[in-house]
């Protein structure tokens, strides 16, 4: 019975014409209401583990970047700008992207944090 209440929603999607008319009548055979709440709980865990839950991390841990920025992080932007950052504020920052060069961008805008150093092993690469 167990068998069949796990079988049956599978079977029905794969191939609704044999389930309708072959596996229904069968004695023993789970009731449609079952059937239907048993499919819409398996749609709905499959929507949490591949949608929900990986975007609710990737927001959390982009808001964890965020609140751990410091003056002197090496980030690199959505865009791909490199820098340092030398000013820090509640929305905005600014970032040294050579000597005398500074450029304002929103918190949102930096998509990661290098290690220390990174800048001047780029630097010496060119």
């Amino acid at each position: 019975m167990l068998k069949k209440l796990f079988c049956l929603p599978l079977l029905s999607v794969i191939s609704p014409n044999l389930f309708a008319e072959g596996l229904s009548m069968q004695a023993g055979a789970a009731s449609p209401i079952s059937q239907s709440l048993l499919m819409t709980f398996l749609m709905a865990a499959i929507f949490y583990l591949m949608i929900w839950r990986p975007q609710s991390k990737k927001t959390k841990e982009q808001k964890n970047l965020m609140n751990n920025l410091t003056v002197a992080d090496e980030v690199v932007t959505s865009s791909g700008i490199l820098g340092k950052i030398i000013r820090l504020s509640e929305q905005f920052v600014v970032l040294e992207i050579s000597p005398g060069a500074e450029v304002k961008f929103q918190k949102q805008a930096i998509a990661q944090v290098l290690p220390k150093g990174s800048l001047k092993e780029m630097n010496k690469a060119h």
